[in-house]
């Protein structure tokens, strides 16, 4: 009876009284403790009627708890669905439908709006608070501390993550056992990630960087994590000379160097950096290094493929760059009316090839086939380039995605909600330069004349209808679109005209 997932992230800690979890308070959870709260939660599932190859929706706050339940998960076959806490329950409803989730687990504060949701759906609902209380806790005390592992197979299904396009619905990427597992044990070693390790962990565990980078590149390894639920600079001063390692996007990186506290004496018992996300700016990478003598290594990623590229470990970590392929990944730039392979040096479109890559995307055939070619390249919709060195260089996206301090955002989502408020002929939604996300949202407004929109009233109605995330943090009025010759909008131009925007943020 063989679970690869399961057996080689978790069983394989079985019996260890070694720590797993450490806690801002100084509390330890070790892998035997985590691995038992696991099987109870997994009894608990499969008590309630899910089989291999269930989907389970969670949308709840980072905890032990939380994670042991991807844990069970794993452990019973159930495909894991982990939702952005952020989102609203009409963002919520089309996941939960569309994924088909058998048990969706929320927040206790969320049971009454998602009550009707889950009700009409046929799903079951379960409550997990952050300090680890609910229906799905009270009833895991009762339940064995052991589970007899399902036997799944690499190719079936681990996870989905739910992305999109610029157009269109979300849609679920197909995430099997050996995609994520092949992952972790590649960048564990890229890393030299070992049993003596901490890492910091201030991500969210919804996200493929938090929970299928971070988390399982340590229990790969068998190390420990210094856990905290959200990124808190004082938490991270305070916790640092007692990790080795900690992953984050760039936001943490420019936070802690706003911060006098954060010196080369708090960092000499960090042996690595890790950033990802959203692009790591060069001045980052520079301030960075004077600062405490590390510099940053810089990785590239995304929700349907893991991880594809790192800058090296031992050699020149390239500002600008993220590195090179990962063993066992292909990566090469094509022509992206063609196909055909470009030479080095000369901008592309970015395809890889490897274990990392997803399945596909559920119940999207035809979306599948237009993005996962049949010799298993995934087209990534970025733009990019490899340099005379082998570097890899991410230059834009043929896509209107716009990363803001590493969550992903599609401005078609934001764009209809705009487009169909009073006084509102059409919108544009961009990313513009943000000196602490990377990128923010800019929305751009042509009034339906003689009517003036109300903004503040747009933005009010955005706010309810979209994860905190995605909302704009400006709204403009402009006389027109600018539009190429086939009347599409030259979004390259608006965010050339407005890339000052927030220029002293």
């Amino acid at each position: 009876m063989t679970n690869p997932l399961y057996d080689q992230l978790f069983g394989k800690h079985a019996g260890k009284n070694t720590p797993f979890l450490i806690f801002q308070d100084g509390s330890i959870l070790t892998h035997a403790a985590f691995l038992e709260s696991a099987a109870q939660i997994a009894h608990v599932l499969t008590d309630n009627g899910m089989v291999a190859g269930d989907r389970l929706a969670a949308q709840v706050e980072k905890s032990a708890t939380s994670l042991a339940l991807y844990a069970a998960c794993a452990q019973a076959g159930i495909v894991f669905l982990p939702l952005n806490t952020a989102y609203t329950v009409d963002e919520l409803s089309y996941f939960i439908e569309n994924s088909g989730a058998r048990t969706v687990v929320c927040d206790g504060d969320s049971k009454t709006l998602l009550d009707p949701v889950v009700s009409k759906l046929g799903a079951r609902l379960e409550t997990l608070n952050a300090d680890g209380s609910g229906s799905l806790t009270d009833q895991a005390k009762a339940k064995p501390s052991e589970f007899a592992t399902v036997e799944r197979a690499p190719d079936d299904l681990a996870a989905f993550l739910y992305t999109s396009g610029t157009t269109g619905r979300s849609k679920g990427a197909m995430l099997t056992q050996a995609n994520l597992l092949s992952n972790a044990a590649t960048l564990a070693e890229l890393w030299r990630f070992t049993d003596k390790d901490v890492l910091l962990h201030a991500l969210p565990i919804f996200h493929t960087h938090g929970l299928f980078v971070a988390t399982n590149v340590s229990l790969a390894a068998g190390g420990a994590i210094l856990f905290l639920p959200k990124f808190d600079l004082d938490a991270m001063i305070d916790l640092m000379p007692k990790a080795t390692t900690m992953m984050g996007v760039p936001t943490f990186y420019t936070r802690l160097l706003q911060d006098e506290r954060f010196t080369a004496d708090l960092t000499k018992g960090m042996r690595l950096f890790i950033s990802g996300s959203a692009p790591l700016l060069a001045e980052t990478h520079r301030q960075f290094e004077e600062r405490t003598g590390h510099r940053i290594l810089e990785r590239y990623g995304m929700t349907e493929t893991n991880m594809n590229t790192s800058n090296p470990y031992e050699g020149e970590r390239r500002a600008g760059t993220v590195g090179f392929p990962l063993p066992g990944v292909e990566l090469k730039i094509t022509d992206p009316a063609t196909g055909d392979t470009l030479p080095a040096e000369t901008v592309g479109q970015i395809e890889v090839r490897g274990p990392n890559v997803f399945k596909g995307y559920w119940q999207m055939p035809e979306k599948t086939a237009a993005e996962l070619r049949e010799d298993g390249f995934f087209i990534t919709g970025d733009l990019g380039m490899i340099d005379a060195d082998g570097y890899v260089h991410i230059v834009g996206r043929n896509k209107d995605l716009i990363i803001s301090g590493g969550y992903n955002i599609y401005p078609k989502e934001i764009e209809l909600i705009l487009d169909a408020q009073p006084g509102v002929r059409e919108s544009a939604v961009i990313g513009v330069p943000h000196s602490d996300f990377g990128e923010t949202v800019l929305g751009l407004v042509v009034p339906d004349s003689p009517e003036t929109p109300d903004l503040d009233a747009i933005l009010a109605v955005a706010g309810t209808s979209l994860a905190r995330f995605k909302h704009p943090r400006k709204l403009v009025l402009v006389d027109s679109l600018p539009r190429n010759t086939m009347g599409k909008v030259q979004k390259n131009v608006l965010r050339e005209q407005f890339k000052d925007t927030f220029a002293t943020a």
